[in-house]
């Protein structure tokens, strides 16, 4: 027998804890995107961890800028970027406040509301596809820059909030290299910060940094 989805909002304190922590026991949590034409929820199947001044990969890692300055806390809040000038991705700030580490939300599967995700991934060949990928999983739950900076684990109705789900077993988690991520050993491309649910059809495929070529 399959248990129900808990549907009470994630506390607080459950993101005021070590990035590394937080990125792994996000998996199975649902996040649910609130829209005038009604609700739509994602079941977290593929995350990273971004750990600020101790990670070259995050976008804290040069000091607080106008861009990321919702990743430096309060925890629980989303932190949403703009990126290749087209693209938007979603993060859920963690650690205590003033430490800006985040995690990337890379992949999920849509619970309810697909016909929603449905109009505005009209690309997505099904619906394992809706949200498989960060940009996608932002433009199928219709998040972009207004939505930077909201609390998602507050009582009260807002625009995103992330309930408590189902967690996943540790037997089932996967871990490996961030997708895309440069860098040298340590905390670049090579550290094991992204996690994933194993066999699951919604994680994105892993991708290598490709670095750009210069134009002679």
């Amino acid at each position: 027998m399959i248990a129900t989805p808990d549907r009470t909002p994630l506390p607080r304190n459950f993101f005021d804890r070590p990035v590394l922590d937080v990125a792994p026991d996000l998996l199975g949590r649902i996040l649910v995107r609130t829209t005038p034409d009604g609700p739509i929820a994602v079941r977290l199947t593929e995350v990273e961890a971004y750990d600020g001044p101790n990670d070259p990969g995050s976008h804290a890692y040069r000091g607080r800028t106008a861009r990321n300055d919702v990743m430096f806390g309060p925890p629980g809040h989303v932190y949403v970027y703009f990126t290749y000038g087209m693209w938007f991705c979603m993060n859920l700030v963690c650690g205590p406040e003033g430490t800006a580490s985040a995690v990337l939300l890379r992949a999920g599967e849509i619970v309810e509301g697909a016909e929603l995700a449905r109009k505005r991934r009209l690309s997505a060949r099904n619906d394992k596809e809706l949200a498989k990928g960060p940009a996608r999983l932002a433009t199928a739950l219709g998040v972009d820059r207004s939505l930077d900076g909201t609390d998602a684990c507050t009582q009260e109705e807002t625009p995103l909030r992330v309930l408590t789900g189902t967690a996943v077993p540790s037997d089932q988690v996967r871990n490996g290299p961030r997708t895309g991520v440069a860098g040298d050993g340590g905390n670049g491309d090579t550290h094991p910060w992204r996690f994933w649910i194993a066999n699951d059809p919604t994680v994105s495929p892993y991708r290598a940094h490709a670095p750009r070529r210069r134009r002679s």
